[in-house]
């Protein structure tokens, strides 16, 4: 394996890793969206903000790495990613923005009217950002991204049938993970009501996903057709994967079993990128941009693998630190008495 090819691995590891992690607290401000008013909301808001409160910070190290890693290990796709795209990205590097300023300051804010202002706000931009940002990755699945510096169109490149598909699939999707997380926070907070909730709801959007991405093969074989035979054919395994995975997940949800529920969720989502990695490979921004062309000078690309590792060694057991603290620790995530 070459190491253009190792770090490009690295970088769909982060990119499958924001979207696992980051999706879900995207998908939970969406159910503080649809959560109800003040009073019938309040033990649905309580938990997803107790749900997320210790990680949605740490969440996005994931999407630093991916930016990162993209932008020094493959200047020249990145540059043609970023120029032609700036639009959605600036969008959806707002949302996040305004997502994390609205989470904290709704919290420390007393009076109501401040508190749904910033309510209203973090929910919003939790169904923006990732809309914004699977347009984005729309536009490079449908060869709207050529590469050079601004050579794509800045409005048709991410307002076109794939771009708006990928956007609602994306939305869809971090509801769904956020809804299968949050019925096993809902049981360690021994809130069997909000258990139900969540359980109903995971059930309707896996569903609703499911419709979503069937309807989504039409649309790439009339706008996307490269794309379209890439899942057809060496894309097709790992799509297959996602498929199994996803059924599974839903069956699993309907039978109570939602221990193991997260783990094949999970799986489903990430096979659903990783079979667009195939589907596309070796092509890095088609129709003619490969890895090794995409690729720095040797010397940086090996700098950035020996970062990368020291990086890791440094920050991988934090991070799993903070996540068995935060599964294990009685009542770190109480949601509130009534439910």
């Amino acid at each position: 394996m070459s190491t253009a090819i190792a770090l490009l691995v690295v970088l769909w590891l982060g990119l499958t890793l924001y979207t696992l992690l980051g999706g879900a607290d995207f998908g939970a401000g969406f159910w503080d969206l649809v959560a109800g008013g003040t009073r019938r909301g309040a033990a649905r808001r309580e938990l997803i903000e107790h749900s997320i409160g210790p990680v949605w910070e740490a969440n996005h190290v994931w999407l630093i790495l991916v930016v990162t890693l993209f932008w020094t290990a493959f200047p020249p796709a990145f540059a043609s990613f970023a120029s032609t795209l700036y639009i959605p990205l600036t969008v959806a590097a707002l949302g996040i923005i305004g997502r994390g300023a609205a989470f904290a300051f709704r919290k420390a804010s007393e009076s109501l009217a401040e508190q749904r202002l910033y309510g209203a706000t973090f929910a919003a931009s939790s169904v923006l950002t990732p809309f914004f940002l699977g347009t984005a990755v729309g536009g490079v699945a449908s060869r709207r991204v050529p590469s050079g510096v601004a050579a794509g169109d800045i409005w048709t490149s991410w307002l076109n049938p794939t771009s708006i598909f990928c956007g609602v699939l994306a939305v869809g999707v971090c509801a769904y993970l956020a809804a299968v997380y949050l019925i096993a926070d809902a049981r360690r907070a021994g809130k069997q009501v909000l258990v139900a909730e969540f359980r109903r709801r995971a059930l309707i959007t896996g569903v609703v996903v499911g419709v979503v991405a069937l309807a989504g093969v039409a649309v790439l074989a009339a706008d996307a057709p490269a794309l379209y035979d890439g899942l057809r054919g060496q894309g097709l395994p790992v799509a297959a994967v996602s498929i199994v995975a996803g059924v599974g997940s839903l069956v699993l949800i309907a039978v109570g079993r939602y221990r193991v529920v997260r783990l094949t969720a999970a799986v489903a989502v990430a096979a659903l990128l990783w079979a667009w990695a195939a589907a596309q490979y070796p092509l890095m921004l088609p129709p003619d941009l490969t890895v090794d062309a995409a690729a720095g000078a040797p010397t940086v690309l090996a700098a950035v693998l020996v970062a990368l590792g020291v990086g890791a060694v440094l920050l991988a057991p934090s991070l799993i630190w903070l996540f068995v603290i935060f599964q294990r620790t009685p009542g770190a995530h109480r949601a509130p008495p009534s439910s």
